[in-house]
């Protein structure tokens, strides 16, 4: 009889495991091309994604955001509330249990951020990128990152995870399909970057970076 595990498919429990399995799966540190696409923004409502322990909703409450925070995991979001006290930014940010594709966060934003918003267990991807468009208030910024391939270092065997899916800048674009007359496209590029395996291979990594800005005025309350 085989002893061997297998990951479970169910996304919440999938993502409990993860971060179950260790003290801190992140870094702690925010996002470097989430960093350089906020800089020049003016702080107000943000909306962070898939927002894991908290490093860049943190991150984002320390330059002056108020930050809604929304993971599938409720260890990752302990984790990111007790990152936020510990920075002292506890009364910017809230955080909210969601299976993104099955709930969704109320309400709208003045940036709404999907940093890597991709995953091994099943997600509906494009979806949540529309409910994310749609969450966007006016004069608000919409910011996607996602990688853009498997890291240069990556054997073919280490390739093999069903859900997995790298859309291209011109995919995504085609999936929100946004009014030309409503929406500015300020970055659409893809972005090489150094990467580190973890057994210490290195190489190199594609990110591509989506951020687009919403016509209109943003309110006065922001």
């Amino acid at each position: 009889m085989s002893t061997e595990q297998t990951e479970p498919t169910d996304p919440t429990e999938f993502w409990e495991q993860r971060y179950g399995g260790s003290g801190r799966v992140w870094s702690g540190n925010p996002n470097p091309l989430l960093v350089r696409e906020v800089a020049d923004l003016t702080p107000g409502t943000a909306l962070d994604l898939g927002c894991g322990e908290g490093a860049d909703a943190v991150w984002l409450a320390t330059q002056g955001w108020t930050v809604t925070g929304v993971d599938i995991s409720q260890i990752a979001l302990d984790r990111a509330a007790a990152h936020a006290a510990d920075a002292g930014v506890a009364d910017r940010t809230t955080w909210e249990r969601h299976e993104l594709g099955t709930t969704f966060p109320s309400g709208s934003y003045d940036l709404v951020s999907a940093q890597f918003l991709q995953s091994p267990v099943a997600l509906d991807q494009d979806g949540v990128l529309r409910r994310a468009a749609e969450a966007v208030a006016p004069g608000g910024t919409l910011l996607v990152v996602m990688h853009g391939g498997w890291p240069s270092w990556a054997e073919p065997h280490e390739h093999s995870v069903p859900h997995a899916t790298f859309p291209t800048l011109d995919e995504v674009m085609t999936v929100l399909s946004l009014p030309e007359d409503e929406w500015k496209t300020v970055t659409l590029e893809g972005v090489e970057g150094p990467s580190t395996a973890p057994d210490g291979r290195t190489g190199t990594h594609v990110n591509n970076v989506w951020r687009l800005e919403r016509s209109g005025s943003r309110s006065s309350g922001s």
